[in-house]
């Protein structure tokens, strides 16, 4: 009988195990000194090699003639764990067996001596299943077991598992496999095979498995029966990747805003009887396509599509905005849950497809203002404020008064006479003066925001307090976090006894009066003297 090529190349040692070097040396090591655990709870994605260890563990511990941590796979104890026909090890479903009854039973058998191993050893898989009576039947004896039995816990949904179980286990965490390890073990498995693959399509195997070895050889053995040399248009067509397109037109549709092309292609679906909740997750999935590779350099691991898909994905996002997609991705999720709670799925979707067509078209007014954004970032719309202003300021200068300048008592009359214009178009601020005692106390309450502060300044303008910082980090905390603004706020208050609303200190909208503290520095120094109580003589 055939024997599936995931069962076949099952690892029977930890030797054997990929990708998971940091587990499987702390087990070689624990079990080659005789250190192991009484309990022990693999978590990971699936296909990454939490039952194989459990079962390598059960023979490493049982074996008769262990070499460095490893089993022998040779001797009768360990032949008969891979064949199932030694009960001291028991591999239990425990999304089957999750009731307190079955528990209590396990329980019962583990203090029984074991009949032909050295140890009795439990695998609970999918132990997250475990309903909170069998948690608590099991959790005793997994803190004190007998010194003959040895839990093996198993799960793909950690966050799930009680925190009275994980402090009772020493956990492993499994990783989802690089691409590129799980292509070359193909490619070896391949070898003593006596099939033919190529190492784009072990490659292209390997992305579509998700860091899964047993997805990957799953996958490799339905190839190798849709034909005998695998290339990766043999992976396509086997794993029914082709027939794609309409993703990419209801896609382009909604970025070029053409909803009549789009509900085209929704019609042309539904005459050959597409499941719409489906198609709209499909679609989910393309827009985060979209976004990854918007984002990412070298999106080939984390997108599940052949080479001239992943081709096509990196066109299309070139013509959306990556806030649309992120945009779309939200509506499409919205419709998802309305997906499944209504009769009417094609015109549920079809709306939803409409808005995605209606908000994707960016205006021109749109496209002007997010120019203007991405200026006031750059620091260019700071630069062009005085010079708007200063287009009506000039112009008394350049009147025929000038002609008579000869007869006016002071020629240079009219300039003041302009700036004291301007002073009055612009509201006055004045420099706060102890700005380095509020940083000083905003540093015991806040060390991040004061670290992104220590080269500002602030003003004051009534109840408000400016602050004049080009941190791109304060902005982030201020505008995202609640906490940094009270902390700032605390601060100012600690030094001023008021309460100050804060805002953004934009040079160019106000008018400071800077020159004047700056015009008589001995004044400010015979000041700053005075504050700290240091005496100063003055000689005049």
């Amino acid at each position: 009988m055939y024997q599936a090529l995931y069962r076949k190349w099952r690892p029977r040692d930890f030797d054997g195990v990929v990708g998971q070097d940091h587990i499987t040396l702390t087990l070689k090591n624990e079990v080659a000194s005789g250190k192991f655990s009484h309990a022990y709870l693999f978590t990971g994605s699936r296909g990454t090699g939490k039952t194989s260890c459990s079962k390598i563990i059960a023979k490493a511990v049982n074996c008769l003639h262990p070499s460095g941590g490893n089993p022998c796979n040779e001797c009768e104890v360990c032949r008969g764990i891979d064949d199932g026909s030694v009960l001291d090890v028991a591999e239990i479903d425990a999304a089957s067996n999750n009731g307190v009854d079955n528990i209590r039973q396990l329980r019962e058998e583990a203090y029984f001596m074991p009949s032909v191993a050295k140890y009795r050893v439990y695998i609970l898989d999918e132990c997250h299943m475990l309903s909170p009576g069998a948690v608590n039947a099991l959790l005793k004896i997994l803190e004190e077991p007998p010194e003959h039995v040895i839990f093996i816990l198993a799960t793909t949904e950690i966050h799930k598992v009680l925190p009275t179980i994980l402090s009772r286990c020493q956990r492993f965490d499994f990783k989802r496999i690089k691409s590129r390890v799980i292509a070359d073990r193909l490619l070896y498995i391949c070898g003593q095979e006596g099939l033919s693959l190529s190492d784009d399509a072990a490659l292209l195997i390997a992305r579509l498995a998700d860091g899964g070895m047993r997805d990957a050889l799953s996958l490799l053995d339905l190839c190798a029966s849709y034909s005998g040399e695998i290339s990766a248009e043999t992976v396509t067509e086997a794993a029914g990747l082709a027939g794609q397109d309409y993703l990419f037109a209801i896609a382009d549709a909604a970025i070029a805003g053409k909803p009549a092309e789009a509900l085209a292609q929704i019609h042309a679906l539904s005459e050959n009887s597409v499941d719409f909740s489906r198609l709209c997750e499909q679609l989910v999935n393309h827009y985060r396509n979209l976004m990854v590779v918007s984002t990412v350099k070298d999106p080939e691991d984390l997108v599940q599509a052949t080479p001239e898909d992943l081709e096509r994905l990196q066109t299309q996002a070139k013509k959306a905005r990556l806030d649309r997609v992120m945009d779309a991705i939200n509506l499409l999720q919205d419709a998802m849950g309305r997906l499944s709670r209504t009769a009417f799925k094609r015109t549920e979707f079809e709306m939803a497809v409409i808005r995605l067509c209606s908000s994707n078209p960016v205006s021109a007014l749109e496209e002007r203002v997010a120019r203007l954004e991405q200026a006031w970032k750059d620091g260019a719309v700071r630069a062009a404020v005085p010079e708007e202003q200063a287009v009506p300021v000039q112009k008394p200068v350049r009147t025929p008064r000038t002609k008579h300048a000869s007869a006016a008592p002071q020629p240079s009359e009219p300039l003041p006479e302009t700036a004291s214009k301007q002073e009055q178009q612009l509201p006055e601020v004045e420099p706060f003066p102890n700005w380095a005692e509020v940083l000083e106390q905003l540093q015991k309450r806040n060390g991040a925001l004061y670290g992104a502060m220590v080269d500002s300044r602030a003003f004051t303008r009534g109840e408000m307090m400016l602050v004049d910082c080009t941190s791109e980090m304060f902005r982030s905390l201020l505008r995202t976090s609640v906490a940094a603004k009270e902390s700032l706020r605390d601060a100012i208050f600690a030094v001023t006894g008021q309460k100050y609303n804060l805002g953004p200190y934009t040079p160019g909208k106000y008018a400071v009066a800077e020159q004047k503290q700056e015009s008589d520095p001995l004044a400010g120094l015979l000041k700053k003297a005075n504050e700290l109580g240091v005496p100063v003589e003055v000689n005049e």
